[in-house]
């Protein structure tokens, strides 16, 4: 009976952590914490998280001019986004999947560029992958849809690049790379125990931690849930608009698909129904949550330039934090790049910038003011079917593929 029960376990835990999960399901179960998250507090996003980081590296350091800085500890994004990287780091080494992973010196300076390109645009566009686009297309917003747009775009010309790079420079990402604390065998065996006590230890902490704040804890502690959930399921949005050009495979961009149809669905229930509001302003301030002011220059160029940046780092803002939880540097220097650039684009180069944007060009988009809730469903989920309809002709003729 004992043996039957420990064997009972341990194709339980095999189930789990022994084997990716698929793509998409990864997607529908991130969608729903993302509706969750909006229930709790608000929806998910990613860039946040690095604007945090770095403006409390700057105040910290004494550079910017930054004062009264929210901590990490206390910044609900910042703390998201690090909860979400300790949630990767856990995923990884319940999956024996953890392993420091350095590249060649022109992979890092390519992750590093990357990331700097990222902050650029998420903070010009008001949106990464995460928030502006898996967020902002549940939100029913406008600026969404021209975001995704310009990720199309950055993501065509920096492949165009890299493809240029590998012909005129091959040696620029060649050299010698190392892998350390990797789990092979049975030296391998401390890293699920490892990854369970620390899951463990952080759920146990936060929740003492917070106790007299349930919403910030609940709010925090699902950041440790998504973060195991992107590792285990290698769930990643610079695939879904990567691979149409590259392979013409079809399975991430489906995931991200099935994730934009419940967080659709999820998020037009709260707005429509007004959920937790009482009064019409309320409920108005409710409707238009994560609908920004990008409509549609500044959604169009920041998208193009975080398209770019994602695609030559190889991962886009929560696509950096969960690879940086396995152990890849070149995330790590992404990483870096991102939250040292984004409070100086957020301090000098976005309000020179919007100055110059004339005001049709920047403005809030909510699609069921024009459209009717009924209308705006009805775009978003004609926009999923013709991108469907695309990625798996694509995928069946390759007409798209190795641009």
């Amino acid at each position: 009976m004992e043996n039957n029960e420990k064997s009972a376990l341990r194709q339980l835990w095999d189930t789990f952590f022994s084997k990716a999960w698929p793509l998409w399901v990864g997607g529908i179960l991130l969608a729903f914490l993302n509706v969750l998250l909006f229930l709790i507090r608000s929806p998910w996003g990613g860039s946040g998280t690095y604007m945090s980081w770095g403006e409390n590296l700057y105040q910290k350091i004494g550079l910017l001019g930054l004062h009264d800085i929210t901590p990490v500890i206390l910044h609900p994004y910042g703390l998201l986004g690090t909860l979400t990287l300790l949630g990767a780091f856990a995923g990884a080494l319940m999956g024996r999947d953890f392993a420091v992973r350095i590249p060649p010196v022109g992979e890092m300076v390519k992750g590093f560029i990357g990331g700097a390109l990222m902050a650029l645009g998420a903070t010009l566009g008001i949106g990464c992958t995460i928030g502006g686009f898996l967020s902002g297309w549940a939100a029913l917003s406008g600026g969404a849809i021209v975001l995704a747009v310009g990720f199309l775009i950055g993501t065509f010309i920096a492949l165009k690049y890299l493809f240029w790079e590998m012909e005129k420079f091959p040696n620029f990402s060649m050299g010698k790379s190392f892998t350390w604390f990797s789990a092979k065998g049975s030296s391998g065996v401390w890293q699920p125990i490892l990854g369970v006590i620390l899951t463990l230890v952080i759920l146990i902490g936060f929740s003492l931690r917070f106790s007299a704040d349930n919403v910030f804890a609940m709010f925090a502690i699902t950041g440790l849930i998504i973060g195991i959930i992107l590792q285990r399921s290698r769930f990643c949005i610079v695939r879904a608009f990567r691979e149409p050009f590259m392979t013409g495979e079809s399975e991430a961009p489906v995931a991200v698909m099935a994730a934009l149809a419940v967080g659709i669905l999820g998020f037009t229930v709260i707005k429509y129904m007004g959920v937790g509001t009482s009064t019409p302003g309320a409920a108005r301030a409710l409707a238009m949550t994560w609908v920004y002011p990008n409509f549609w220059l500044k959604a169009l160029l920041g998208g193009t330039i975080f398209g770019m940046g994602m695609t030559i780092a190889g991962g886009c803002a929560v696509g950096t934090i969960w690879r940086a939880g396995e152990g890849h540097v070149k995330l790590w220097c992404s990483a870096l790049g991102f939250l040292l650039i984004a409070p100086i684009s957020k301090k000098f180069i976005v309000p020179a910038f919007s100055n110059m944007m004339p005001e049709w060009a920047k403005q809030k988009l909510f699609l069921p003011d024009h459209l009717g809730y009924w209308g705006a469903l009805l775009l978003f989920f004609v926009l999923l079917v013709g991108w469907y309809a695309f990625v798996k002709w694509n995928e069946k003729t390759g007409k798209f593929s190795a641009i």
